[in-house]
């Protein structure tokens, strides 16, 4: 059973450049012990017939299917714009006055 010490906790502080107070150390120190036993619990399962996987669940991209249909004209398109100008959608300026 991994188990972090309280110095260690402290020097870890230390190299964070965090004040810790005891409480916060006897705090970080089962939080991290529950981190470890965790991972050490995850290694004695773990063995080289299992490959490594990012997602335990196989992940596939569902695309539709690839109809060709007709576009919308450029009337279609700027028929509800509230304004237009040359056969565009005219909008107010956000960048400079240049």
């Amino acid at each position: 059973m991994p188990t972090f010490t309280r110095e260690e906790i402290e020097h870890l502080g230390d190299l964070a450049r965090i004040a810790l107070t005891d409480e916060e150390v006897t705090r970080m120190q089962g939080q991290l012990n529950v981190i470890a036993d965790a991972i050490a619990k995850v290694q004695e399962v773990a063995s080289d017939d299992i490959p490594p996987t990012a997602n335990p669940v196989p992940l596939e991209a569902y695309m539709r299917p690839d109809v060709a249909v007709t576009p919308l004209t450029q009337e279609q398109a700027l028929a509800d714009a509230p304004a237009t100008e040359d056969g565009m959608f005219v909008a107010p300026r956000i960048m400079g006055e240049e």
